[in-house]
């Protein structure tokens, strides 16, 4: 929310104003000046209620006391035909006017008066037409903009506040706004969007503040959602919603957040024995190689070039395939056989190949401690031949049973890939460069992951619109067999498949 500047000049003191004010050394005359007064007079203070009457009467003796020649001389200094014309209130308003020029020409005298309800039954003028002017402006732009106007404690207080709007939102907000357009929007049903909004409500929720009321939480979801699905620069998020574009920036990143807090342990986590049972039975079902309970593969989100570690960050292959300089950082994940993601890791920089990044995840440290025991994980020619890890062969002058293991491995890598395929295809924001900082990105990208799991596991549709090709360079592994025994073992499935007519005719 932007605040205007304080209306005080940096060189005038609010506390030094009090200090040397009197009541009785300011002279009804503009031709005298008010003599310097060390005491104190505080206006919130109650036994200072005899010299605010006094000082009042000073300023009503006018009428009773025509002697008194400070007043017949301001009286004399204004023109015959004014003064017939003045009533008494005018005559005071007069008085009143010569005092604010005097002491502050931007006429605070009489607005601190009213702030603290001095003269309250008096109807004070502004000090020039201008002003008049540009208070009534201020006065009707507050009243008509509700967004200008902050309730709390009872008392209300007027702030600029850029005035956004936000049609567009209460068009989608709406419950009569079409499913299919909602869908099209969000890239998932009202229903599920209302789930996820229920599951973050207790982590998203803000609470009302003196300057402003919070931002509902179905609002702030739809910011986060909205802005992974279409990738949109933030000062589009800023015209869609009627939020500010530092206040869209914030939101993303909190509700991404809490996705990663709240969502990620309920909705992606490595399935426990009944779920790795019924997965290594589907995969069996499908290529007929038993025990494969999950599907690898590792792609690239392009980044803008970070500041440090440029190498690092450099895709090479990437740059050399579209003659254009390309960085990115890499994001490895296993799905289950409906393209449901059980393990993930995200981070590291774009010129690692899959295998270096394996050696990184915790999948990898998680087999070392032999939590990987009778699991295969099928992976493409850029993963090494480990004891729970399945490649295809790679050599040369392969054998028949080869070429028939190798289509069956490919069937089970493509589940991995059309997952994410349907992934950067819901979330257009990890088909560009994005300006969130990279130290934030693998929490975003991890709400990616979790939020494709939560439409997959509802069965939410992908509109065929949104479809396009996943390409990601594969660099053949250097040590490509690192188990003797994984090698045995793929050559038996090999000839299984092939003696034993899994691998189908298409393969001779």
């Amino acid at each position: 929310m932007e605040i205007s500047s304080s209306p005080f000049q940096e060189d005038f003191s609010f506390f030094n104003f009090i200090q040397d004010f009197e009541p009785s050394s300011i002279p009804l005359s503009n031709t005298k000046k008010r003599h310097r007064n060390d005491g104190i007079f505080d206006f919130n203070d109650e036994s200072n209620e005899s010299s605010e009457q006094e000082f009042v009467s000073n300023f009503l003796v006018f009428d009773d006391q025509q002697e008194d020649k400070p007043a017949q001389k301001a009286k004399e200094s204004i023109p015959t035909e004014t003064v017939h014309s003045m009533q008494p209130n005018s005559f005071l308003d007069f008085e009143f006017k010569q005092i604010d020029q005097e002491m502050n020409e931007g006429g605070f005298f009489s607005d601190y008066f009213q702030k603290n309800d001095i003269f309250k039954d008096f109807e004070f003028d502004q000090s020039s037409p201008a002003k008049r002017a540009r208070v009534e402006t201020n006065d009707d732009a507050a009243a008509s903009d509700d967004s200008t106007t902050i309730v709390g404690g009872g008392a209300q207080r007027r702030l600029w506040v850029k005035n956004r709007s936000n049609a567009w939102w209460e068009q989608v907000n709406s419950p009569d706004f079409p499913e299919e357009e909602f869908k099209r929007t969000f890239r998932m049903s009202k229903a599920t969007f209302d789930m996820i909004c229920e599951e973050l409500e207790s982590v998203v929720t803000k609470k009302d503040t003196m300057l402003r009321l919070a931002i509902p939480v179905r609002k702030r979801v739809a910011v986060c959602i909205w802005r992974l699905a279409t990738g949109e620069a933030l000062r589009e998020v800023s015209k869609r919603f009627g939020l500010g574009i530092s206040t869209c920036h914030k939101l993303v990143f909190e509700v991404c957040s809490a996705i990663k807090s709240v969502l990620m342990p309920k909705f992606l986590q490595w399935p426990d024995e009944n779920k790795m049972k019924e997965t290594k039975e589907k995969f069996e079902f499908k290529s007929g190689i038993p025990n494969v309970g999950g599907s690898i593969y590792t792609t690239h989100v392009p980044i803008i070039a970070p500041k440090n570690n440029l190498s690092a960050y450099f895709n090479k292959r990437h740059t050399e395939r579209n003659q254009k300089t390309s960085y990115s950082i890499t994001v490895q994940g296993v799905v289950d056989s409906k393209g449901v993601f059980t393990d993930i890791c995200i981070g590291w920089p774009g010129s690692m190949t899959d295998d270096q990044v394996l050696e990184k995840s915790a999948l990898f440290q998680r087999a070392n401690r032999g939590g990987m025991k009778d699991v295969w994980v099928a992976g493409n020619s850029g993963f090494p031949l480990m004891d729970w890890i399945l490649v295809p062969y790679t050599h040369r002058n392969l054998t028949w049973s080869q070429h028939a293991f190798n289509g069956k491995i490919d069937e089970v890598q493509k589940v991995a890939r059309d997952a994410f395929m349907r992934l950067k295809a819901r979330w257009s924001c990890l088909q560009r460069r994005t300006e969130i900082k990279l130290q934030d990105l693998p929490v975003v990208l991890g709400a990616c992951c979790v939020l494709h799991n939560i439409c997959e596991m509802r069965n939410e549709q992908l509109n065929p619109e949104l479809k396009f090709d996943l390409f990601d360079d594969e660099m053949i592994a250097e040590n490509g067999v690192r188990s003797v025994n994984a090698m045995h073992a793929r050559d038996q499935i090999a000839h299984k498949l092939l003696h034993h007519n899994f691998a189908g005719t298409n393969v001779l």
